[in-house]
């Protein structure tokens, strides 16, 4: 019997019953940790660009994608969370000095944390 491309290229099939069934596995890919923009990109890829999301996943990148994805995304909320405070002047000074008037302004704020999806 002749090889198939898929043997020619190192590719082994397993017998099940009456069928080959071609031997194959996603690429190993090193875990880290995604966080909630991570996930929410995750979620964004499934639903609005599944080609995006079958290469990367097929490929071995998708993890490291997501996780650089939630990275990006946090620093670009921390900045523009101090950018709040230096535009609305709250400072640690006005922390040691008048600690309510701080919290007030803070709560104005947006909380560290994205919000859950509802």
């Amino acid at each position: 019997m002749a090889k198939t491309i898929f043997e020619e290229l190192g590719g082994k099939y397993e017998r099940q019953v009456d069928y080959l069934i071609p031997c194959i596995a996603l690429p190993a890919e090193e875990e880290q940790p995604i966080g909630t923009w991570g996930q929410r990109h995750l979620d964004y890829l499934k639903q609005h660009r599944k080609v995006t999301y079958t290469n990367l996943l097929t490929s071995g990148r998708l993890n490291a994608y997501l996780a650089d994805i939630d990275k990006q995304a946090q620093e670009r909320f921390e900045r523009l969370i101090e950018g709040m405070k230096q535009a609305q002047a709250i400072t640690e000074r006005l922390k040691e000095e008048n600690a309510l008037e701080w919290v007030q302004h803070l709560n104005i704020i947006p909380e560290k944390r994205p919000r859950k999806k509802q």
